[in-house]
């Protein structure tokens, strides 16, 4: 019997937690064959509902670009007056299709927008940090946040075990059993691209980006009590919500940001910028308006149009790019392969996720569902001298960045002012007001009570006391146990959202 993970042809896997990258924070190697089994395995657990982020609705709107951002970005959707047709999915990570609306999870917040040039998503949470910073772990972490294979059932100290061996979850844990897990509904969330983009201009000059999405009727959130309430009588709350209001013609609006970092500043800034876990501070860089969008158009059939909605980061277009976040660099295959299998191959044939202005010229054709295809006569393969499309570096304006190492499995660079509890501890003592505070300690203490292992339970204590040495305490005391020295917790860094 092994007591090593294998990957299924039962080889040894040289990590778990870190995928193979060109130096600590190079590039994601496609052959990291590890990685790619075990996302492509944990594509296809489900069918045919989403993995994560299965119960969601959403809406169709205008975007409109109000500021001038072309110093920063070439892309077309993001020039002075540029209008662009899009559709947002709200929807909840961890419960499956029929699950109520109103438990406590962090909201998705998925962003497709039909631009002159393509297709750009946009697909992140109502939080602007994430539980993980590598995606060898998603599966991992869904997995804890799922159900037991024997019983079926939701087990908390499976999800607790996971998080407290995972020390870089402790700012999002932060987020969730904060107001932020129970919002008033979708349209009172703000919602952030939680990784860490790239802009590039006309001149070729690279900016790293971070988008923010400022809802315009405010952030609001329910009780625990509200929300135990309406998971019985009303399980579908928020979708009601949401589509009752844009039918009775108010429309929920969103304002458009983005943190703007120069290019040569990642390299020496007090936070590894592309550690999604962490936030960048708004003293450092502040928001810069582009616009806002508002919803204004419920789909007209709810299965066309939002459950075959398929959104994956690496829809991108000319003028933007990614980062090294190992995170995003995972999603970027994860994402576009998962809807390959819950769809089909040609999934971005079906209406909702065709390019509305861009036309598509390509040498794929056939698979299965495949209804466009090309006149006989065009070649079917490149190079060729029949006159068919060829790639243009220029048009395409790809950005990057630096990279040149040994391939290794690392955890990202630290930079000056990096660990894993000190944002979680800013948002709690700092941005939570009293009556936050309050709320989240009786939200610890629920979760405390519902824990079985004593291992995790300690570990649990360990956690919390890194992020706060007080509220570690106040958990111990809420236990009725006897009080232990407190681990000293991390110093206040950074500023929290």
């Amino acid at each position: 019997m092994t007591d090593f993970t294998t990957s299924q042809t039962g080889a040894p896997v040289p990590s778990d937690a870190h995928s193979l990258t060109t130096g600590p924070d190079g590039i994601t190697a496609l052959h990291d064959r590890f990685l790619v089994e075990k996302l492509a395995s944990f594509n296809r657990e489900r069918v045919p509902e989403r993995n994560p982020h299965a119960k969601g609705g959403g809406a169709f709107g205008e975007f409109e670009v109000t500021e001038d951002v072309s110093a920063y970005t070439k892309a077309a959707v993001f020039q002075p007056g540029a209008k662009s047709e899009m559709l947002l999915r709200f929807s909840s990570v961890a419960g499956e299709q029929g699950s109520p609306d109103t438990w406590r999870d962090v909201r998705g917040f998925a962003l497709k927008f039909y631009t002159t040039e393509g297709n750009l998503d946009i697909v992140g949470n109502n939080t602007p940090v994430f539980f993980i910073r590598d995606g060898i772990k998603f599966p991992d972490f869904i997995h804890s946040q799922k159900r037991l294979g024997a019983s079926g059932l939701r087990d908390a100290d499976m999800q607790w075990d996971f998080w407290t061996l995972s020390p870089e979850s402790a700012h999002q844990v932060t987020y969730l059993m904060g107001d932020r897990g129970l919002p008033r509904s979708w349209r009172h969330v703000n919602g952030y691209s939680s990784h860490t983009y790239q802009w590039i201009n006309e001149a070729g000059e690279r900016f790293w980006v971070k988008y923010h999405f400022l809802s315009r009727q405010g952030v609001e959130a329910m009780s625990p009590q509200e929300a135990e309430k309406l998971a019985g009588s009303d399980a579908d709350y928020y979708r009601r919500d949401l589509y009752e209001s844009i039918r009775s013609g108010d429309n929920p609006v969103w304002d458009v940001y983005v943190q703007i970092m120069p290019y040569e500043e990642a390299k020496t800034y007090r936070f590894n910028p592309f550690d999604i876990t962490k936030t960048i501070s708004k003293k450092d860089y502040p928001r810069v308006k582009v616009g806002h969008f508002t919803l204004n158009r419920n789909p007209q059939n709810f299965f066309a149009e939002i459950e075959q909605a398929a959104f994956a980061p690496s829809n991108l277009v000319p003028g933007t790019d990614l980062s090294p976040d190992k995170m995003l660099m995972a999603r970027v295959f994860a994402y576009a392969d998962a809807q390959r299998y819950r769809i089909g191959t040609n999934y971005n044939q079906l209406p909702v996720n065709q390019p509305h202005a861009a036309e598509v010229k390509n040498y794929q054709h056939e698979g299965n569902m495949r209804y466009f295809y090309n006149d006989a006569s065009t070649p079917v393969y490149t190079p060729n001298s029949l006159g068919g499309p060829e790639a243009d570096a220029a048009r395409a304006g790809e950005g990057g960045w630096e990279t040149d190492g040994a391939l290794t499995r690392a955890a990202a660079t630290l930079h000056a002012e990096d660990d894993d509890f000190g944002q979680a501890g800013t948002l709690y003592r700092e941005v939570f007001d009293d009556g936050e505070r309050a709320r989240f300690l009786e939200v610890l203490t629920g979760q405390l009570h519902s824990l079985t292992r004593p291992e995790v339970i300690e570990r649990f204590f360990w956690y919390w006391t890194n992020v706060d040495a007080e509220l570690g305490a106040a958990l111990r005391a809420a236990q009725g146990g006897a009080d232990s020295t407190p681990i000293q917790a991390a110093e206040p860094v950074g500023v929290g959202e």
